[in-house]
């Protein structure tokens, strides 16, 4: 069991998301949240999947130093898709409610890359999932932007939200990812990574 055989070993989780820590602790992992500083930029010319792979890997490479090599450290990143165009973290709140009016009544994907060092070994993965919003008014969406300040989530919403309950009509693959952390490939990929170490 995952769970076993990682007891003993220091895991870190490299992201200062609430939702990703909420979710790692419901696998029953103990961990510690560290954040290091990473430059989060992309060259546009790349896909979507290659880009927040990078952006995943990035953030794990801050922690190559004596101090982790013995830890598992686990970093991720998030994208929002939709028409072939990356709707990362909104600037403001005019830029969050123009990227909600696009995605209302339409359909985009949500990328998560995770990334996993150990013992000198580097595992990622990417993760997908189809997410597909009902029309919403224009005062629904005001609201939201309004209460909720999603300036912090790829794609300006939080599906475990408000706007997530009344908006989304259909979800294709794994709803924690879409929350920030595919919890049931990650509990797999980890199996990988403590077994080639």
């Amino acid at each position: 069991m995952l769970i076993k055989q990682i007891d003993g070993i220091p895991v870190v989780l490299g992201s200062q998301s609430p939702r990703r820590k909420e979710l790692l602790a419901n696998l029953g992992i103990d961990f510690q949240v560290i954040v290091r500083e990473t430059d989060e930029e992309f060259n546009p010319q790349q896909s979507p999947d290659d880009i927040v792979r990078s952006i995943a890997l990035k953030k794990l490479a801050a922690f190559h130093d004596d101090l982790f090599v013995d830890s598992l450290v686990i970093t991720a990143d998030t994208v929002v898709v939709h028409d072939g165009q990356i709707l990362g973290k909104p600037k403001d709140i005019d830029e969050a409610v123009a990227t909600l009016r696009k995605l209302q009544g339409t359909a985009h994907d949500v990328l998560t890359a995770v990334a996993m060092g150990y013992q000198g070994k580097i595992h990622s993965f990417v993760e997908r999932t189809g997410v597909c919003f009902y029309p919403i008014h224009e005062d629904e969406i005001l609201d939201y932007v309004e209460r909720f300040l999603p300036l912090d989530k790829a794609g300006s919403y939080g599906i475990q939200e408000w706007i997530g309950l009344i908006g989304v009509k259909a979800l294709q693959g794994s709803y924690e990812n879409v929350v920030g952390l595919p919890t049931a490939r990650l509990y797999q990929e980890l199996k990988v990574i403590i077994a080639s170490a």
